[in-house]
């Protein structure tokens, strides 16, 4: 299988959506999908949560008549087009209770709905989310202080200071997120804030002037005293948490010592016996499918002859919602 499939397997990984990008600053162009008859709204409260109908298995996109109700809230931001053309609209608390109300709908978070939505869904929500989050957050120059306006149909900033001018864009903070080997098992770690029992493949960020392999080297190493070799890449997912994307790899120990260091608490090796048992008797739980550890640890196992999706439905359904 191909990274490119591999991805798209990854929750918030399907959104099959045409951006066109390179037309976000011609007005007229939004404009026309703005007032179109099939513009829908993904409507966003202040807290990042999104209205869904009433079952909380799909959205429930705002139309025009909607829409107008909260004009006077929030400007729209052009998402994308499909079969339908996409905005993001923020409201106030007030503004998106009432509208719940009126549609029948609620709020969802972005965790559960990675869970419970379609892949399109689920998709829309955390590109929108992600973009709201930079919204939210970049409202003065971090050259001059001065307030920023939105241009680009909502995905730049520039600065109102026409001494400073500057634009400012989406932020997105790599992250990688490997699974380690070495003979017959894996290197799972554990945070002590983390539910009982939770293990999951090793995660960290970026720094400047380092590569992607460079980074596997050194989180795992910082994380666990492992020391890798080879790594290489496996897929990605877009984690606006606020404004993350985790890059996934796969790398191999150059022996199992294990010291632990100051991110964990714990940290093991686990053989595809241990993943069985552990399921099985609730003594271990991992991430479930929504975060990209999950396919890591899936596709390592399914190596071994083992479908992880099938043992987990065996203790826990919903941890299968989304395969």
């Amino acid at each position: 299988m191909s990274s490119s499939a591999r991805s798209r397997n990854n929750t918030f990984s399907s959104l099959i959506l045409e951006r066109n990008s390179e037309l976000r600053d011609d007005a007229a162009f939004v404009q026309v999908r703005l007032e179109a008859p099939n513009a829908r709204f993904l409507l966003l409260r202040s807290d990042g949560r999104t209205l869904v109908n009433a079952s909380a298995d799909t959205l429930q996109p705002l139309d025009q008549a909607q829409r107008a109700s909260v004009s006077d809230v929030a400007v729209p931001t052009y998402l994308g087009s499909g079969d339908d053309d996409w905005f993001l609209l923020r409201a106030d608390d007030a503004s998106a209770e009432r509208i719940a109300a009126e549609t029948m709908g609620k709020f969802l978070d972005l965790r559960a709905a990675g869970l419970t939505l379609p892949a399109f869904d689920a998709g829309l929500f955390a590109y929108a989310r992600a973009l709201a989050n930079w919204q939210a957050r970049t409202r003065y120059c971090n050259v001059c202080a001065s307030p920023l306006t939105l241009i680009s149909a909502g995905h730049r900033a520039r600065c109102t200071n026409p001494q400073c001018n500057i634009e400012h864009f989406p932020r997105t903070d790599p992250a990688i997120i490997v699974i380690v080997t070495r003979g017959d098992a894996c290197l799972l770690g554990r945070q002590a804030g983390w539910p009982a029992r939770r293990y999951s493949t090793l995660a960290g960020f970026v720094e400047p002037g380092e590569t992607l392999e460079d980074t596997v080297r050194r989180e795992v190493f910082e994380e666990s005293g492992v020391r890798v070799t080879d790594c290489d890449y496996h897929s990605s997912q877009p984690w606006p948490f606020p404004a993350s994307i985790m890059l996934g790899f796969t790398a191999y120990a150059e022996d199992a010592t294990i010291r632990i260091g100051n991110e964990l608490e714990d940290a093991r090796w686990f053989t595809p016996g241990d993943i069985v048992a552990g399921l099985d008797s609730g003594e271990l739980l991992l991430s479930p499918p929504l975060s990209i550890s999950f396919r890591l640890i899936e596709q390592w196992m399914a190596g071994h002859g083992l479908d992880l999706t099938a043992l987990v439905t065996r203790s826990d359904p919903l941890l299968a919602a989304r395969r």
